[in-house]
């Protein structure tokens, strides 16, 4: 039995959409009934309980082979400490108590250092605790998601910009698309238990300006690349909605990656495969037609 969290999230779901299209036993983890219900009617088992349920999760990992774990990043919490506390907690103690043999968690470029980045530290305090639970973990540690374009999609639609928090536009990153991270996460999931490591994943390189680029082709617009500065990141974070101490973080997340905090420094790498435009297209293949992209 796989148990995949995180089973309404754009990796959780691609992870156990992969499993039960293979006719996988899955039991998916997830915090609304509707959600369990859509998966139950594909085959799935399915339960609804909230990561930070220790003892509801302990029993939803009963008889698990391999475990996806993630950290349900919630950017409305008061305190993004004190809440990825609580998560890491319920989850390494769940895993404790259910002896679960194998946890694949899905894990972020940065989480080696215990501070300084941002809401990755979570992921950081994650990865500690399960390594003291007994289970073996296979972190995986991807970089910049390729969707990340999503996030800036109503401005791109609607005003023509393209926003980086970077010191250029031009500077290759490697990006990952969340396909690949789904696929390789099934892969050491099916694969089972071998030694505790960390996992770089790592896609193909590109700039912010070529993101801009791929997706001024998709909206049929030309898009004008604002580079902010590093001294407006804040302000530009709590303008889009975000409360101060989420922006203060994010800030964080953003000068960590400046100063190369966020590069792979793991036990081994994964290359993913799938290129930018084809992403593109994909997300907006899901979003009917791309004139209607961020509506």
């Amino acid at each position: 039995m796989y148990v995949i969290s995180g089973a309404t999230g754009r990796v959780g779901s691609a992870v156990a959409d992969l499993l039960v299209t293979a006719d996988q036993p899955v039991r998916v983890l997830v915090r609304r009934e509707e959600a369990a219900e859509a998966w139950r009617s594909r085959g799935a088992e399915a339960v609804v309980v909230d990561l930070r349920e220790s003892e509801r999760l302990a029993e939803a990992l009963d008889g698990a082979r391999s475990f996806f774990a993630l950290m349900p990043f919630d950017l409305t919490v008061a305190d993004l400490d004190a809440y990825a506390g609580d998560v890491v907690d319920s989850v390494a103690a769940a895993v404790r108590v259910a002896r679960t043999p194998h946890t694949v968690m899905l894990s972020s470029g940065g989480a080696d250092l215990p501070a300084g980045t941002g809401p990755i530290v979570g992921l950081h305090m994650m990865e500690e605790a399960l390594k003291t639970t007994g289970t073996t973990l296979t972190a995986l540690r991807s970089g910049h998601f390729q969707e990340k374009f999503a996030d800036v999609l109503d401005a791109a639609r609607h005003e023509g910009v393209f926003p980086v928090f970077a010191a250029s536009a031009d500077t290759p990153i490697p990006m990952v698309a969340t396909r690949d991270i789904a696929e390789i996460a099934v892969r050491e999931l099916r694969a089972g238990p071998t030694v505790t490591e960390a996992v770089d994943i790592v896609g193909p390189s590109c700039t912010e300006r070529e993101v801009a680029q791929e997706l001024g082709r998709a909206l049929g617009r030309d898009l004008t690349v604002v580079t902010v500065p590093e001294a407006g990141w804040e302000e530009a974070f709590v303008e889009a909605g975000f409360a101060p101490h989420i922006a203060a973080s994010l800030a964080d997340l953003y000068r960590a990656d400046q100063r190369g905090d966020l590069d792979p420094r793991g036990d081994r790498s994964v290359q993913a495969p799938t290129g930018l435009p084809e992403t593109v297209d994909r997300v907006f293949a899901s979003l009917g037609k791309g004139d209607s992209a961020g509506a």
